[in-house]
């Protein structure tokens, strides 16, 4: 994957009001096809002290920030570690690919400690994000005729066949939809302009290679070898890792 961020990405993270576990970047610089013009999506993990998880007044397990920076519009999310790590235990693909992006603007040790338990979340069940996160792109495709959300449809759908396959995460859309002729082009298309249409000729064989692909993720979900849940013993690995970090803040 070659992509460029922002060299000022980390000063942006640093800017968040909890101690950060890594930060990451998601969107279309993940997915091989950012374009001149798109958004930096910028995800992490922080830290809320102990004294605002235990008490009466809690603090944020979600923040967010958005504006716009060198003509760069940001969009920022950080979870607290025990809502990231709910949703890692939750067979959820937005957390995971956030964790494993190669993207990386900030990182700790707790971080690494993270990657290292991810492979043990990796299960049948996030067939079910993709297969789900494929039919909302499917439905804006209908909606808006955008380039966007066709590139989006085929790259969840095909990194959640990799990843039934394989149990390793892949999202460059440039590597994962090499077999498709039509790809390369669409990415160079969706590189010179975010909102660009989706070109007309192309519609009735995108859909009938999106059908084919939804099938076969299915497919490939019922016949993995994953498992359909985290193991208990990787669970309470990161039960003991997210007490001790919290303890670590009292």
């Amino acid at each position: 994957m070659t992509t460029t961020v922002p060299t000022w990405s980390a000063e942006v993270v640093a800017e968040l009001p909890y101690p950060v576990v890594f930060a990451t970047v998601s969107g279309a610089h993940l997915y091989g096809f950012a374009s001149v013009d798109s958004d930096l999506d910028l995800r992490a993990a922080h830290i809320l002290p102990a004294a605002e998880v235990v008490g009466l007044h809690t603090g944020p397990e979600t923040v967010s920030n958005s504006g716009i920076r060198d003509g760069v519009e940001l969009d920022v999310v950080s979870h607290d570690l025990r809502k990231f790590a709910r949703l890692l235990n939750s067979r959820n693909g937005y957390v995971l690919e956030q964790l494993l992006s190669p993207l990386v603007v900030t990182t700790t040790p707790l971080h690494a400690a993270l990657v290292e338990l991810a492979p043990s979340f990796i299960t049948s069940g996030h067939a079910h994000h993709y297969l789900g996160f494929a039919t909302s792109q499917e439905k804006l495709f209908t909606q808006t005729g955008g380039l966007k959300p066709a590139l989006y449809w085929l790259r969840v759908l095909l990194t959640g066949i990799h990843l039934m396959r394989t149990g390793s995460l892949e999202t460059d859309l440039g590597l994962l939809g090499s077999s498709l002729p039509y790809v390369r082009s669409l990415i160079d298309l969706k590189r010179s302009a975010e909102k660009g249409p989706f070109p007309s000729d192309l519609e009735t064989q995108l859909r009938s290679d999106a059908a084919a692909l939804r099938i076969e993720l299915e497919s490939a979900r019922d016949s993995s070898a994953l498992p359909a849940h985290p193991p208990a013993e990787a669970v309470e690995a990161l039960h003991d890792l997210v007490v001790r970090t919290r303890l670590a803040t009292a």
